[in-house]
């Protein structure tokens, strides 16, 4: 029996996600499971939810900031914060979801590379350009991903997605769903992989 996918939720702009995006797919390979990315709108959720971002929050923002600095000594990636951050990471989005429909073994690798180049080099990913510079490595055509980026269906594809993650209770990123349970946060992928390896409370 094939073992369930873990869906791992995020925004192109989250520093815990970045963290996460890095172990995600060694942690689940671990117990037999593969990840399924699903980038989406943060900013969605935090309307429903009432929330702010966390880096335009009072105090928490500051945490954060030092959070993330630690993480970075603790796990040995760099992390800068970019200028201007957070954004609004439409572009990146779009062009995940249409690198995975046309090249599907290259959609981790993309999100990857999309995330370094926000929270290492400071590329502006709002602006859809860049967001190709960062593909072509990967043989991404630009032309079609730039009018996949501003196209009809690619839009509406994240829209459908964002609804998605609401309906099953998605609020944060990274937020994690294994076998129906979730998890929210990069602090909960220890007993993500717990759970995944059988354990259950």
């Amino acid at each position: 029996m094939t073992a369930t996918p873990v869906e791992f939720w995020f925004d192109f702009s989250s520093g815990y996600a970045y963290f996460a995006a890095h172990a995600i797919d060694a942690l689940a390979a671990r117990s037999g499971h593969s990840v399924v990315w699903r980038p989406y709108m943060l900013g969605v959720a935090f309307k429903a939810t009432g929330a702010r971002g966390l880096s335009a929050t009072p105090l928490k923002g500051d945490y954060a900031r030092r959070d993330w600095a630690r993480l970075s000594k603790l796990t040995g990636l760099p992390f800068a914060i970019p200028e201007g951050h957070p954004i609004t990471a439409l572009p990146a989005s779009r062009a995940y979801y249409h690198v995975e429909e046309q090249f599907p073994d290259k959609a981790h690798a993309f999100a990857l590379r999309a995330f370094r180049a926000y929270f290492v080099d400071g590329t502006d990913m709002t602006e859809p350009a860049q967001v190709a510079r960062i593909a072509e490595p990967l043989g991404v055509p630009t032309e079609p991903l730039l009018e996949a980026i501003a196209g009809a269906a690619m839009k509406e594809r994240l829209k459908a997605v964002t609804s998605e993650a609401l309906e099953k209770g998605v609020f944060g990123s990274p937020f994690f769903i294994a076998d129906g349970e979730p998890f929210w946060g990069w602090d909960r992928m220890p007993m993500l992989e717990r759970w995944l390896q059988g354990e259950r409370w």
